[in-house]
């Protein structure tokens, strides 16, 4: 710990977030992100000439270079970091566009300590940004912007990860988040013997206590502090997304928002003259994760990744849990959040709360790159309380990759060091589940939900077990309005069926028989009030 030009330390952080700008004025996401960064130069003290001499660049993927549907049809830049050092005026060597993922922003900066703890950097930049209320206005106005960019060279992508998806997964339609994200939510629901009211209760007192730090921080996209009635309540405004989450329970993507992180070596802040008041440490960290796909999992209500992550990062900090004057937990969903809650052991009520920001729903969730601004919020918060300490929760995926930060305004008393390889190893020695190929026979309900459309109710998703063997396997159920009104009307979890393959797809039928209140539910009247 006496070379200071070995010991990481963050000196700056910037955070934008544009809710009015008329489209045509709008900045793109690189122009975002270069905001937000000379923001960062500024906080650190030292101005732009930090940038002269930065010698690593990263740019978290962009939304529309991830996930297809959001594809932007004014383009991108061929290298996006490359991009951001032209507008900076930097040349560094080193520039990474890394795979997609909520974890990636701490995933990248403890890579950016690490290098700068082995000699290979002095000043690293960790920037991400997404423009995609402007696009969409962009699009409803008829407006044609210009966001490709050219580039000498490509950025370095590291490694590539695989698909999030199984093939039977995709072709029973649940290729996307809400899907996985509700499927794992109501098996939350199943392992706490909750009643589908009291689950949608619970979830919308946890949110609206996201909602309620929202309402106080004048960067978050949605400030009206949503009671747990407002999140609860379906309505034309609120309508479901994935049963049983409505609308105003994930993710905000269409925002515009950008944040960046500066980290330089000891030696190269003390050479700035950055006051001893800006610096923050990484003090631990850790990244793994789970079994990939969702399907597989042996129990969907656990994440090994998650618990390990976390308990390591705490160890190598030499600090509980109980010491963490700050949490923020991602979450997309409020299956993330209580996730999280259940394997690090914090309570949905915590007096401490569990963001710094509002959440993914309320402050806004701007593609992969929310943590990048929870790890800005949370610089802000150990600034002003030097002395404190703070956790921040990464999660990338389906609850599939999960990174871990604990930060103070504490000196490390020891070298900055990333050692997680033993906790993948021990995850990896859980065997994946083998679904049952080709189903058929009398079965039972594990998890499911439905997917809505614009129109109401669209598909039915289904984790079941075949009763003969236990064998999991994937599923639909029909798409006819009783099934999709009983689906939402009643608890099917545990509910008995049979499934069948039926054109490449296996179906399967609930026996609504077993439920007696069905009649009333599917009355009539009651289609009629959907």
């Amino acid at each position: 710990m006496n070379d200071s030009t070995r010991i990481p330390v963050i000196v700056g952080v910037g955070q934008i977030t544009d809710t009015v700008s008329p489209p045509e004025e709008a900045r793109s996401p690189i122009d975002l992100i270069r905001d937000a960064a000379l923001l960062a130069a500024h906080d650190s003290g030292a101005g732009e000439q930090l940038y002269r001499n930065l010698d690593s660049i990263t740019v978290i993927r962009l939304f529309g270079d991830s996930v297809p549907r959001f594809k932007s049809p004014f383009g991108s830049p061929a290298n996006p970091p490359w991009s951001l050092a032209l507008r900076l005026g930097a040349q560094p060597g080193d520039l990474v566009y890394p795979p997609a993922g909520g974890d990636s922003p701490q995933v990248m900066l403890a890579r950016a300590c690490e290098r700068i703890a082995q000699g290979q950097s002095q000043a690293a930049l960790v920037a991400g940004g997404e423009a995609l209320r402007t696009e969409l206005a962009a699009r409803r106005a008829g407006l044609k912007l210009q966001w490709d960019e050219d580039a000498p060279k490509v950025p370095d992508t590291l490694e590539a990860a695989p698909s999030m998806y199984t093939a039977a997964e995709e072709a029973h339609g649940m290729r996307s988040a809400i899907a996985m994200y509700a499927l794992i939510g109501q098996a939350l629901r199943a392992v706490d013997g909750q009643s589908m009211d009291q689950y949608r209760a619970k979830s919308a007192e946890l949110f609206a206590r996201f909602a309620a730090v929202a309402k106080d921080n004048p960067l978050a996209t949605r400030r009206d502090g949503c009671s747990a009635a407002d999140l609860a309540t379906v309505s034309a405004e609120n309508p479901y997304v994935g049963f049983p989450y409505t609308k105003r329970m994930v993710a905000s993507a269409y925002i515009d928002q950008a944040a960046a992180v500066l980290v330089v070596s000891e030696a190269r802040a003390d050479e700035l003259s950055i006051p001893t008041a800006k610096r923050v440490y990484l003090h631990g960290t850790a990244h793994a994760h789970d079994s990939w796909f969702v399907s597989e999992r042996s129990h969907l209500h656990t994440s090994p990744a998650m618990r390990l992550t976390a308990s390591h990062a705490l160890a190598q900090s030499g600090k509980r849990l109980d010491e963490m004057a700050f949490l923020d937990l991602y979450s997309c969903f409020p299956s993330a959040v209580q996730m999280a809650c259940r394997e690090l052991g914090i309570a949905a009520g915590d007096a401490r709360g569990l963001t710094v920001t509002g959440g993914l729903p309320f402050f806004g969730g701007p593609g992969n790159n929310y943590v990048t601004h929870a790890i800005a919020q949370m610089v802000d918060c150990v600034r002003k309380r030097p002395g404190s300490w703070g956790l921040v929760g990464a999660n990338g995926g389906l609850v599939t990759k999960q990174s871990m930060g604990v930060y103070s305004t504490v000196r490390p008393a020891t070298p900055f060091r990333i050692d997680d390889a033993a906790i993948q190893a021990e995850i990896d020695r859980a065997q994946a589940l083998v679904l049952a190929a080709s189903p058929i026979g009398p079965a039972t309900v594990e998890t499911y939900s439905v997917l809505h459309g614009k129109q109401g109710p669209e598909t039915g998703l289904i984790f079941g077990r075949l009763d003969a063997t236990g064998e999991r396997f994937v599923a639909n159920t029909p798409s006819d309005p009783k099934t999709m009104a009983a689906l939402e009307a009643i608890d099917c979890l545990r509910l008995p069926g049979f499934v069948k393959q039926h054109d490449g797809r296996n179906i399967f039928t609930p026996d609504f028989s077993r439920v007696s209140p069905l009649a009333s539910l599917l009355s009539p009247e009651y289609l009629s009030s959907l």
